[in-house]
């Protein structure tokens, strides 16, 4: 992929951000295909967004939920960059106005306590969570209809849009994250539904995917950081208005005000 391609791509995506004017998938527009290629793309705007002075506070990975994978026609996760000015805490008012088309989804998050290198084991990957929150991602997308392939999602920084954190940590210890039901609700109707088994078949395992990519890239995770490990089922529209609540057996649960 040449470079003028990846930087027109980046360039309409960080624009499309700016006017929240969603466009036609990049990976028509500019010809992007494959992973390697739209993580290029990623990682320009990321780097924008750090000169501009915004700070990075974890990673999400995406797609991870077969329903999901259906959803948007895609078959392997991804992941994106979380930044401290996307984060919420449960009771909180989230401007998903500032959004073009938002969806949410049931997670669960695991803060990091130590930094993860490239001599990664499992052992080590285990002893660096602190704990684990139950929460709410809210997706967005910068192309129109969210008629994505693999490479615009994750050219859009994996449609991150913003994140809410439980306020009860639990240790790893304390649950079994494989087996913990979901439900989600918006303005007290379930509005889906889930378990722990459908994130990849468990969320330390989305977790150890992200952790050994982030190896194979050279880049790694740093303790306080915050991993979005995937969602536990189907993602949901909302819109300003709608009121939130999720609820995860052994996690507690986490609520938010949609304006």
């Amino acid at each position: 992929m040449d470079s003028i391609s990846v930087l027109r791509a980046a360039d309409a995506l960080y624009e499309a951000r700016r006017s929240r004017t969603a466009i036609s998938p990049i990976s028509e527009t500019f010809g992007i295909a494959g992973a390697k290629a739209a993580y290029e793309v990623a990682a320009v705007n990321t780097q924008r967004a750090l000169r501009e002075g915004r700070r990075v506070s974890g990673r999400k990975i995406g797609l991870t939920s077969e329903s999901v994978q259906r959803q948007l026609g895609v078959d392997q996760p991804d992941f994106g960059v979380l930044f401290a000015d996307m984060e919420y805490v449960s009771g909180a008012n989230v401007p998903v106005s500032t959004l073009m088309q938002p969806k949410a989804e049931g997670e669960v998050a695991m803060v990091l306590g130590r930094d993860l290198d490239a001599d990664l084991t499992w052992g080590r990957f285990l002893n660096s969570i602190e704990y684990v929150l139950p929460a709410i991602e809210i997706v967005d997308s910068a192309i129109r209809d969210w008629r994505i392939t693999l490479a615009d999602t994750v050219a859009d920084n994996a449609s991150c849009g913003l994140y809410v954190l439980g306020t009860d940590p639990k240790r790893l210890t304390d649950v079994s994250l494989r087996d913990c039901s979901m439900r989600f609700l918006r303005d007290g109707d379930v509005v889906s539904k889930g378990n722990g088994g459908a994130c990849l078949g468990h969320p330390l395992l989305a977790a150890w995917w992200l952790a050994r990519k982030m190896a194979e890239l050279g880049e790694s995770l740093r303790a306080g950081e915050v991993v979005l490990s995937g969602a536990l089922g189907p993602m949901v529209p909302i819109g300003p208005g709608d009121c939130l609540h999720l609820e995860v057996g052994g996690l507690g649960s986490v609520s938010c005000q949609a304006e």
